[in-house]
């Protein structure tokens, strides 16, 4: 990290303003180099400097320059941002200059990592500057917003705290017996210990499961037969004409996607092709596809129709989705009933033709997801997937601590097991970690970041 970067924050395009950001010891030399102004090498911290960035004789652009000295920054280096009028030519050809007066262009998310590097941030904080930039709901941004303030950090490392009382209590009673004014760390008082940790820990995971779906949202397909209405409810859901509806059977050979926002929580609609046996080539992949993505969904739509009676594979269907998340809508209310509705666990009736049953569907998936109560939720808990799956195997190795105790291991050998949980929750927030997790995670930001 001792060379100086530089990349385009903002989207490229025609606007208002682009930023050039730079970071790095020698960031202000490089842009003073092609600054026409005040000695930017002179001037405070933490001030806007009028001037215009120059090639040579010729004027490139009117600028304003940010200067903040380290460490009172993001990646707590030397940080520039040039704002210039915003256009491609203009900011390209600024960051050109830039790059020919010795800046390398920055990797995607090396601002960030830098920060992280630099102890300005830990790593929950770094994934929820990235979680904040992508959030599309308020729910999501209020989310990320408690990653990015450090409020969810709190949480680990409150329990790295109580982790570490406990190593410490118990390394004081292996090496100094002989103090009697030493209290001694008892097999009942871990216990205690660790089922104090133990439920504050499931806790935090019953909460992460929701914090997961407002980032994520609910992956949700709508599956049946051709020609039942699925293209027609997903228009439905999603206000507009996405899927394109005819009385042809087969007309949706691929999936069809959009999302929709119910309490603002993001549910990724994917329309299906209708499943069938079907000689079509085309459609055949279409119909394999569907059926893939049973296994991939977080709900399933399943699409019947009323004015027709069970087929052998729509029952083939109900028996494959009944242990999954699935709401059955009987479609076509509006004509003669031939399906036998006692064959069905539960459904609901619709009529996407006379408008009915589309707010019974939205209040029915409120209710399976329990959204209404997430929505009264406290937003500070852990949301990445990484995170959550590494508090489950802290959990795994807690267990193996309350095993050890009932076996009655030595104290020693319990102790491995605190030590492992203890770095475990070191990992989420990157008090320990590999080089190559660092470079996969950060290599998920957008340049510029």
């Amino acid at each position: 990290m001792n060379d100086t970067i530089a990349a385009i924050s903002t989207t490229m395009g025609v606007g208002a303003i682009s930023i050039i950001r730079i970071s790095g010891n020698d960031s202000i030399n490089i842009v003073n180099k092609i600054f026409k102004g005040k000695d930017l090498t002179n001037v405070d911290s933490h001030t806007i400097n009028y001037g215009h960035i120059i090639d040579k004789n010729s004027v490139i652009d009117e600028v304003l320059v940010s200067i903040m000295r380290a460490p009172r920054t993001f990646t707590r280096e030397d940080v520039v941002e040039i704002n210039t009028h915003g256009g491609i030519a203009i900011t390209n050809k600024v960051l050109e200059l830039l790059l020919l007066n010795g800046c390398r262009l920055a990797e995607p998310g090396e601002f960030t990592k830098r920060a992280f590097l630099n102890g300005r941030i830990d790593l929950i904080e770094a994934e929820g500057v990235m979680d904040l930039i992508n959030s599309k709901t308020e729910k999501s941004r209020k989310l990320a917003i408690n990653q990015v303030n450090g409020e969810v950090s709190k949480l680990i490392k409150n329990l790295r705290q109580k982790v570490i009382e406990i190593l410490a209590n118990i390394e004081v009673n292996i090496d100094y017996p002989e103090y009697e004014d030493i209290e001694e760390m008892t097999n009942s008082m871990i216990l205690s210990n660790i089922d104090s940790i133990e439920k504050e820990i499931t806790n935090i995971l019953k909460h992460s499961e929701d914090s997961k779906l407002i980032k994520e949202g609910i992956k949700t397909i709508i599956i049946g037969s051709p020609n039942v209405g699925k293209s027609s409810i997903l228009n439905r859901l999603l206000n507009e004409e996405k899927a394109i509806v005819t009385d042809i059977a087969g007309t949706t050979r691929d999936i069809v996607e959009g999302n929709v926002i119910i309490d603002g929580i993001i549910l990724n609609m994917i329309d299906t092709a209708g499943i069938r046996q079907t000689t079509d080539l085309v459609e055949s992949i279409g119909v394999k596809k569907s059926l893939d993505l049973i296994n991939e969904a977080d709900l399933i739509l399943y699409v019947l129709n009323n004015n027709e009676k069970l087929t052998i594979e729509e029952k083939e269907i109900l028996e494959k989705i009944k242990n999954k998340n699935n709401i059955i809508i009987v479609n076509k209310i509006d004509l003669e009933n031939k399906l036998n509705l006692n064959e069905l666990p539960s459904y609901i009736e619709m009529s996407v033709k006379e408008d009915k049953g589309i707010n019974e569907l939205r209040n029915k998936i409120k209710t399976m997801f329990n959204l209404e109560q997430i929505e009264q939720n406290d937003y500070t808990y852990l949301s990445s997937a990484r995170s959550i799956s590494l508090l489950k195997k802290s959990l795994e190795s807690l267990n193996a601590v309350r095993i050890g105790i009932e076996n009655n291991m030595p104290i020693d050998m319990v102790e491995i097991d605190l030590k492992q949980m203890w770095s475990i929750l070191g990992e989420i927030i990157g008090e320990t970690y590999s080089d190559e997790l660092i470079d996969q995670l950060f290599s998920q930001f957008c340049l510029g970041k």
